[in-house]
């Protein structure tokens, strides 16, 4: 299964494999820490400072065509700012983490295609 879709990447760079490269290193350097961050707000439930982070997080997700991910992004997003769903927070910072985690493995594969 994929989870990134480079499509939207590649037309807004108009096929520049250096800025595509750009982005997709920019992402896999920020993905620890957006997952370091959600966690600890989690542990702190500082939930604000989690949807804050959610919303963050999910501008590099989607630009990446990680498409679901950005819409539970934004769900945990609104659920943090509404103070619902408080029991479904955990899961999804591990849902997060994990599909990043897989993305990043792609992308990785990716830029090795873009070096030759």
């Amino acid at each position: 299964m994929a989870y990134t879709n480079l499509d939207y990447l590649r037309n807004i760079t108009e096929g520049d494999s250096g800025s595509i490269r750009e982005i997709i290193e920019l992402f896999i350097e920020q993905v620890p820490e957006f997952i370091g961050n959600m966690k600890k707000h989690l542990e702190e439930k500082d939930y604000i400072a989690l949807g804050k982070e959610a919303h963050k997080a999910k501008s590099s997700v989607m630009i990446l065509g990680m498409d679901e991910t950005g819409h539970n992004l934004k769900s945990l997003q609104l659920s943090t700012l509404n103070g619902t769903r408080v029991e479904t927070y955990e899961n999804e910072v591990v849902r997060f983490e994990k599909e990043c985690l897989l993305a990043i493995a792609e992308l990785n594969h990716e830029l090795i295609l873009l070096k030759k």
